[in-house]
């Protein structure tokens, strides 16, 4: 339905095309369920003396004066009286074509919101336009829709009105669920719907419509939910009918180094491990996401996961999003598998040509049986003999094709390897039922003995000198320290000079103290060298950017300092805060904001301070920014939801979810009509 070029789409000019294209719109489907923002009563009138302070309201009168005064600046001010009283309206942005058209004795429909002025009772730029007497009013609320530069309300109007009367417009509006459904979910038609919703009757529910809780909206956010829970569910089944190497429990190398830990693995770890070692030794490919909060423990999980794997001949490759946390997954496999006899190799884009070469003949040949790499993973000339698994870390830093190439590196016709995907951000229930319910989710829900909370404190950037004091107090007493530059997400280079001022101002202000700086622009070999310098306790104090922000591991680092905290994210000050307190003495954060503060910054310290639990840091953050800018999915592809919130829309989404498990088993061809009409070409990015 989204492909043919539809013949009202033909008559459009080209230009028009690329505006609507900004609002995603493309064919005819796509104007009928652009829905509207808003509604504006303009079915009656009201009499300027019964008009309440604050209302927005619709009001007729004749123009008795009108001037342009240019004190305190300039405007246009008319006074309109109909025979209960005066207003006046006021234009502070107006053209000459108005000042000529607002002359004495025109009669003008005005609409807007009335609120108490100088003079009385006013409008400021209201709705404005010139009518003779007895002019009939709108039979209809009228509905505001979502719009872009050089696309006005009355072009999308005439253009949604000629879609919902034509031919094609009302095959768009024909019913895709079956009579037992709507029944059983009390659903309006969806044609029914979306007239409704598009021109409401004066005596339609106007808080209903505007908050989105009227049955027209219940029916057009259920078969949104249900689109995508189709989807998922269709993703599922598909991979079920791909191939993957059962991979059975061996148990000698798992044995090994498990015996070889120094510690014991929690409950909530042996769990999920039994989980994933299921899943692998199961003929379809396993699609497994493992949450687990920061310093949970994920990471060896994935290490004897990894071991099932090679036991059975099969190579795995480990994918971090930065050089930093891939070296550090190098170094730590190396040390955990080296005495196994496993050879792990290690790719990243800045490695030497003959070095790369080495590793590239490693992979190859099947003689590295693990693999642990940046992005460099997807290139074309990586060949690997078997994968078997590919394991993710922080896998929402990765865009859908970048995940899905690597996963096509095993493809072997109806073949695909295991996948198991971390992740430290955790996703809250209500994300986890909707944009990740094709996946298979393990949660680790408890740290391991031994680990204090760390401490959160919030200070004034005013109390500077105090914090000074303190990262000095706690390096001579042999602790070490991260201080983390502000966060400047317009410039690359603006955020490396302020890591580079802010090492050479602290540099200057700790002259005891051994300090170093890193951040993203350096190479990879400077940037191991400072890591490990730091890991071996010869730096006392790190500058960093947020390059540190996820996997960096080191135990002896008890105290850090964020500057302009009130910049960041909460996934990310929350990560932040995850690289300290790893070892038996609890950790400090200090987050150093700096007034005036916004209102969701304000917010945001607020929940970080209260809270050190992830799973409820994240509930707030999905509440504070909405599942798009969670997810991050402007780069990843995922189609978001329009309508529906998950915040609000809870119960339907749990009544979309078992009426996609109806229609799929009872109903295989309308669950196709139904995906066809909401996600068109758009079905093959859940893919991943």
């Amino acid at each position: 339905m989204n492909t043919p070029e539809s013949n009202l789409f033909s008559c459009i000019n080209q230009q028009l095309q690329q505006k609507l294209l900004k609002l995603g719109i493309r064919d005819e489907l796509d104007l009928i369920l652009h829905l509207p923002l808003r509604y504006e009563d303009e079915t009656r009138l009201y009499p300027i003396k019964d008009i309440p302070d604050g209302k927005t309201v619709q009001v007729e009168g004749v123009i008795i004066h009108c001037e342009i005064i240019t004190r305190p600046r300039r405007q246009l001010v008319c006074q309109i009286k109909d025979s209960t009283g005066i207003l006046y309206i006021r234009f502070l942005n107006f053209y000459p074509s108005q000042v000529k058209a607002y002359s004495v004795g025109t009669r003008v429909r005005v609409f807007g919101e009335v609120r108490s002025g100088f003079f009385g009772s006013e409008m400021i730029h209201p709705k404005c336009r010139i009518v003779h007497e007895q002019a009939l009013l709108a039979d209809t609320l009228t509905p505001v829709y979502p719009t872009t530069a050089g696309v006005t309300q009355t072009t999308l109007v005439k253009l949604i009105q000629q879609a919902l009367k034509n031919n094609h417009g009302a095959e768009c509006l024909a019913e895709t669920l079956p009579e037992t459904v709507l029944a059983q979910y009390r659903l309006s038609g969806f044609k029914e719907s979306v007239w409704l919703l598009h021109q409401p009757a004066p005596d339609a529910a106007m808080t209903l419509l505007q908050s989105r809780t009227h049955p027209a909206w219940r029916r057009i956010k259920f078969d949104e939910l249900l689109a995508q829970q189709l989807s998922m569910r269709m993703h599922y089944r598909q991979r079920r009918s791909y191939q993957a190497p059962a991979l059975q429990e061996k148990n000698h190398l798992t044995q090994t180094l498990l015996a070889s830990l120094a510690f014991s693995l929690t409950d909530a770890q042996k769990k999920v491990l039994a989980e994933i070692k299921h899943d692998l030794a199961t003929a379809n490919p396993m699609q497994r996401l493992l949450q687990g909060d920061v310093g949970s423990g994920k990471t060896i999980v994935a290490a004897l996961a990894a071991l099932q794997v090679i036991e059975n001949g099969y190579q795995v490759a480990i994918m971090a999003p930065t050089e930093i946390l891939a070296e550090q997954h190098y170094q730590k496999f190396l040390s955990w598998l080296t005495s196994l006899g496993i050879t792990v190799s290690w790719l990243s884009g800045s490695q030497k040509k003959k070095q790369r070469e080495h590793e590239l003949a490693e992979i190859a040949s099947g003689n590295a049986m693990l693999v642990v790499g940046t992005h460099a993973l997807f290139q074309e000339q990586v060949q690997f003999l078997r994968l078997g698994l590919v394991i993710v870390d922080e896998q929402h830093r990765f865009g859908v094709h970048q995940r899905l190439s690597l996963r096509l590196k095993g493809n072997q016709a109806n073949w695909l390897p295991h996948q198991l995907m971390m992740s430290a951000t955790p996703i809250p229930r209500t994300l986890s039922m909707s944009y990740y319910a094709d996946l298979d989710v393990s949660v680790i829900d408890q740290l391991p003995p031994g680990r204090s909370p760390v401490i959160t404190k919030l200070i004034d950037e005013s109390r500077r000198n105090e914090v000074i004091a303190r990262v000095r107090e706690a390096c001579h007493a042999g602790k070490q320290a991260y201080w983390v530059c502000p966060l400047i997400e317009e410039s690359e280079v603006l955020q490396l000079k302020t890591a580079v001022e802010t090492y050479e101002v602290l540099s200057q202000t700790f002259p005891d103290l051994k300090i170093s700086l890193v951040h993203g622009r350096l190479n990879a070999q400077d940037k191991s060298a400072i890591m490990t310098a730091f890991n071996q306790g010869e730096l006392q104090l790190l500058v960093a950017t947020t390059v540190i922000e996820v996997g960096v591991d080191v135990p002896n680092a008890s105290l850090m300092v964020i500057e302009h905290a009130e910049r960041m994210g909460l996934s990310q000050l929350h990560q932040l805060r995850g690289r300290i307190g790893r070892g038996s003495e609890a950790g400090i954060c200090v987050l150093l904001y700096q007034k005036p503060l916004s209102q969701i910054a304000r917010e945001r310290l607020r929940i970080i301070f209260e809270h050190t639990d992830g799973f409820e840091i994240a509930r707030q953050d999905l509440k504070l920014r909405g599942p798009g800018e969670f997810l991050g999915t402007r780069q990843s592809g995922i189609p978001m939801l329009r309508f529906a919130d998950l915040q609000k829309d809870m119960e339907l989404l749990e009544a979309a979810r078992a009426a996609a498990e109806h229609l799929l088993r009872h109903h295989s061809e309308a669950a196709q009509r139904h995906l066809q009409r909401w996600l068109g070409e758009k079905k093959e990015y859940l893919r991943v």
